[in-house]
């Protein structure tokens, strides 16, 4: 079968610089590692809009969200287009707001068939800019493509402009919302604030935490969360890598104790991509700036190769 890799070096909605390298990060541990990965692989590049770090930020509920916009327009279509041409998009990408441009880009691509998310981070990411405690967009991606405001719970005022956008956002790839947040499961999220546990109470959203994904062991986890989403007709995989335990390493700009190990984050990953209904895979949030001799991108990287390899094995199977 027939894979994309779609790096996308955009960090512009992460609170902490650095996140933008982590595709470089990977491809050091490439070659450290003496691996072709990146030349047996058709890359494409997405144009990133990161010099707007340099202007001053007029959007404090939703940090850069022109920027951000620009940014999910561009991932859509690129996604969109791979998935058109039957190709399979694996997603390398900065910062975690981009994964909305991914969800639009398989709706854009799939309008009429009914997407589940598999979610792999330390965070929820369901805040929106009337609820976020920090104005940083990569903790917003669920919120946009479910069309999740949360006004009940709001904690900010945004500007009229801001919304503006932030509507625009919620438009991109198709005018309807992506998902809904009942065909969303949690795997490993322990960091979340009010506004976002009320949304998992009020869409009985499932979160296998770590301390479940112990007693399942990481295959059964895996399973279950499949079994979640059996109504669904495709499955999207989202992987922050601050899912993993800071043990492991720091290379991550969120980083929350108490995460899945490498070899957990790795079963649970392969395992999940064999699934005839996936069909894409991204990975977020490397950051080797806050790191040292590259350990998380190392990781990664053997997660990601060997996750390309499970879907490529699997889909030779199935044919």
């Amino acid at each position: 079968m027939d894979i994309k890799l779609l790096t996308v070096r955009s960090e512009i909605a992460a609170g902490t610089r650095g996140a933008g390298m982590g595709i470089d990060a990977l491809i050091v541990a490439s070659l450290d590692q003496k691996s072709t990965f990146f030349r047996d692989h058709q890359v494409q590049n997405i144009d990133d809009v990161n010099n707007i770090l340099f202007t001053n930020n007029n959007f404090p509920s939703a940090k850069h969200i022109d920027g951000v916009l620009t940014m999910l327009r561009r991932v859509c279509n690129a996604t969109a287009s791979t998935l058109e041409k039957n190709i399979t998009p694996i997603v390398l990408a900065g910062d975690h707001s981009t994964a909305a441009g991914t969800i639009s880009g398989i709706k854009k691509a799939h309008p009429n068939k009914r997407l589940g998310v598999i979610w792999i981070d330390a965070h929820a990411d369901f805040h929106s800019p009337f609820t976020t405690p920090s104005g940083n967009m990569h903790g917003m991606p669920l919120a946009m493509v479910s069309h999740i405001d949360n006004k009940e719970e709001a904690v900010n005022t945004p500007s009229d402009e801001t919304l503006e956008l932030w509507e625009d956002i919620k438009k991109v790839g198709t005018e309807d919302k992506k998902i809904d947040p009942t065909d969303v499961v949690f795997i490993g999220v322990r960091d979340t604030e009010q506004p976002e546990n009320s949304i998992l109470n009020r869409h009985n959203i499932t979160n296998i935490t770590v301390k479940e994904v112990r007693e399942l062991g990481a295959l059964n986890t895996a399973q279950k969360a499949l079994d979640q989403l059996s109504g669904c007709d495709m499955i999207y995989i989202s992987f922050d890598v601050d899912s993993m335990d800071p043990s492991i390493s720091k290379g991550t700009g969120t980083p929350v104790a108490n995460g899945l190990s490498v070899e957990e984050a790795r079963i649970i990953n392969t395992t999940l991509v064999k699934d005839p209904k996936v069909v894409c895979w991204e990975m977020v949030e490397v950051n080797p700036t806050l790191d040292q001799n590259n350990i998380m991108a190392n990781n990664a990287f053997n997660i990601l190769t060997d996750t390309v390899d499970s879907i490529k094995t699997s889909h030779t199977e199935l044919a």
